[in-house]
């Protein structure tokens, strides 16, 4: 039994007990290695997708480690190397893989000054780190991190009994700090997984059907561009040359000579509304009170819709894979390699030891695109090209119109208020698909391509997950509003004829901007400023009301508007649990309602890096704007036909408002996310700003002129 270090090497203690993902993943060595020139490699199982992540994390580990940045790397997720973090997703990375780091880092300092304070003869408290350098009180030092570094120091579990850093004596965290991924692609350089050209390299393109529901019934020979070959396996088609002009170009020609019995499955898109509630559901019950609550002195009964959403990255997906013996290697921007590989070894029928997924940063989303199902395609393409890497690249009308999509739902709310102006009853019943397709899930892949193999795998209906894992279609449909009488439920639908699955917010674009727009009326009809009524309800939340009254402060509340413009104002804690955002919203309204300007007030806890979390609340916002004034998903009763950007419209940057943003949260409270807590509250506070402009109460997204006009009859 070795004691050096103040406890026996190999011991663990509760992982129960850890934080963070360090309860899944408990061993040191997973999480960090240093080498003898100095660095220290990071291997978090969370992923970059644009949020900047890596430099947080890089943050995190050099303060605990007392090292500069520069010498921090953090490693690309794989497996089997990196731990299991599941899926980079929910706001959760700073939680989950932040946390655990940084608690991993000090374990990992605490162990390796332990060793150089036995060997100098000295106790630990004679020592300091600076630099990765050990130093007695006098700056004579005594060992580094590189001449330990090849001693396996770090081949135990965690413990979780070495404190970390408190929040004051972080040098490193709590500051701005450049994203460490973005010179390489500012200037261009091949950091995206787009970019990867291996040895030997085909390029294959996929020839989706013309209809969901398809047949292949038969595909004219011919000659082909380039040399290019057709594989079909099953309704499944893709093209495969040596050069990617060759692959386009007999794709198209594939897609011609390609004939199909195709079948109806869509809804009548016309009117969503009715197929949703005539879909059979599975009924759960997301919260319930029946404290005593006063007689209703105003009741208000509203329904909200809202429509399918297409993640539009800008970016169509891509993966690499290359198959050697009875092995397969992808290269994937999936947000979770592991979930990934369960599905593919399904799908391929290997065991997961014979499947590696590398993450490669590739096209940026919030949410489930097609990052999976390109995945697959590869790994299916470089199967009947052993030997060969294989480069699968969708096109644009497939990312838009294939990848999962974000469901379309319903809200009703019926709430009331007492004589004395106070919430009384709530009740809310939401209802939609699941919001999460996500591989590793299910025993069935929900994978695209495994739907159109011979013999094709079920696709699985979309799930929710439980509220205590943040929901999916229920999320941030409890309002944070104390209410003595509350009664919210969730109806999932059975059926998904549109795969549906995660984005940017999941079921709080429905949810926050339905609870606001009905505390907006609550207010009105009781004689209450919006402000003041919302503040009166949040006694038992002070940091909700402290992020309220600075974004009313920020846009001067009561806000004095010209003809047709308006300002609105909402609030919400993400997932109830995550951070604390309100947002007040300027709109003009002439023949579109445009987005003036956004003043943003948030809570999220300890903010490991502002500028980057300053990017995130700020981005969501913008992601939120584009939303609500523009974005639906158009299809008819065969397939999606919103496979362009004049079909699917995003903000342009000529559109983007002015925004002002102040992080307001405490510096020693636990870290929350910054990715997805602005998305809710700025479309309730646009479809706030809408009823000031113009005195129309949105009840449909996209808050286009002819939902608008709806809205009055």
């Amino acid at each position: 039994m070795n004691l050096a270090f103040g406890f026996p090497l190999g011991q663990s203690g509760n992982a129960l007990d850890l934080p963070g993902s360090l309860r899944a993943e408990p061993r040191l060595s997973r999480w960090l290695r240093f080498a003898p020139d100095g660095t220290v490699t990071v291997t978090p199982g969370k992923v970059e997708i644009g949020q900047g992540i890596l430099t947080a994390l890089a943050q995190i580990a050099a303060d605990e480690l007392d090292l500069p940045i520069e010498r921090v790397r953090v490693a690309a997720a794989a497996t089997p190397g990196s731990p299991n973090e599941g899926v980079t997703s929910g706001s959760l990375s700073i939680q989950e893989s932040g946390v655990a780091i940084r608690h991993a880092c000090a374990e990992a300092r605490a162990i390796h000054l332990g060793l150089a304070a036995r060997r100098a003869g000295l106790s630990v408290a004679e020592l300091r780190v600076e630099d990765g350098v050990f130093l007695r009180a006098d700056g004579t030092p005594v060992g580094d991190y590189a001449s330990q570094a090849e001693e396996a120091l770090l081949e135990v579990e965690a413990r979780g009994d070495v404190a970390p850093k408190a929040a004051g004596a972080r040098g490193v965290a709590g500051r701005p700090r450049a994203r460490l991924d973005l010179p390489e692609k500012v200037f261009g350089a091949p950091r995206y997984l787009h970019d990867r050209r291996l040895p030997g390299m085909l390029h294959a393109r996929m020839v989706r059907p013309p209809a969901r529901a398809a047949t292949l019934l038969d595909l004219r020979e011919g000659p082909l561009p380039g040399g290019a070959t057709v594989l079909r396996l099953g309704n499944l088609l893709a093209v495969v040359a040596a050069e990617e002009w060759a692959a386009d170009a007999a794709a198209a020609r594939v897609a011609a000579r390609a004939r199909w019995d195709l079948r109806e499955s869509l809804p009548d898109r016309s009117d969503l509304p009715a197929w949703i509630e005539a879909v059979p559901t599975q009924r759960g019950e997301v919260a319930r009170r029946d404290d005593p609550a006063p007689p209703a002195a105003h009741t208000v009964t509203r329904r909200f819709a809202r429509p399918y959403l297409a993640h539009a990255s800008i970016g169509p997906s891509c993966a690499v894979a290359r198959w050697e013996g009875e092995a397969v290697e992808v290269w994937t921007h999936s947000q979770g390699i592991y979930n990934l590989r369960a599905d593919l070894a399904t799908v391929l029928g290997l065991e997961a030891s014979r499947i590696t997924v590398r993450h490669a940063e590739g096209a940026g989303c919030y949410g489930h695109n097609g990052a999976d199902d390109v995945a697959l395609d590869a790994a299916l393409v470089a199967r009947a090209h052993p030997g060969r890497p294989v480069r699968v690249l969708w096109s644009r009308a497939e990312e838009l119109a294939w990848s999962p999509h974000s469901p379309a739902g319903l809200a009703e709310i019926e709430a009331s208020v007492d004589a004395k102006g106070m919430l009384c009853r709530w009740k809310a019943v939401v209802r939609g698909n699941g919001h999460s397709s996500r591989p590793g899930r299910a025993k069935d892949p929900t994978l695209l391509s495994a739907g159109y193999l011979d013999p094709p795998f079920p696709l699985p209906v979309a799930i929710d997950a439980p509220m205590a894992g943040g929901g999916g279609g229920q999320r941030n449909a409890v309002p944070g509003y104390r209410v003595p009488s509350l009664d919210v439920s969730m109806h999932r639908l059975l059926e998904m004829p549109i795969r549906s699955s995660a984005l940017r917010g999941l079921g709080a674009l429905l949810n926050v901007w339905s609870i606001e727009a009905v505390m907006d009326e609550l207010a009105a009809a009781s004689g209450q400023d919006p402000v003041a009524f919302r503040l009166r309800h949040l006694d038992e939340d002070p940091r909700g009301a402290a992020v309220l009254r600075e974004a009313a402060a920020m846009c001067g509340w009561p806000r004095a508007g010209g003809e047709g413009v308006g300002t609105g104002i909402a609030m919400a804690r993400y997932k109830g649990t995550g951070g604390w955002c309100a947002v007040a919203a300027e709109v003009e309204a002439a023949e579109v309602v445009r987005c003036r300007r956004l003043w943003i007030a948030a809570d999220l806890g300890e903010v490991i890096n502002p500028d980057g979390a300053a990017n995130q609340i700020e981005g969501g916002a913008l992601q939120a704007v584009s939303i609500a004034l523009k974005e639906a998903l158009d299809f008819d009763r065969l397939n999606v036909t919103a496979d362009s950007w004049d079909a699917y419209p995003v903000l342009r940057f000529s559109e983007v408002p002015a925004v002002e943003l102040r992080l307001i949260g405490p510096p020693d409270a636990p870290p929350l996310g910054a990715g997805e807590p602005s998305l809710g509250p700025t479309i309730a506070a646009l479809a706030g700003a809408i009823h000031a402009a113009l005195g129309v109460r949105p009840r449909a997204m996209p808050f286009t002129p002819d939902n608008l006009a709806a809205a009055m009859e």
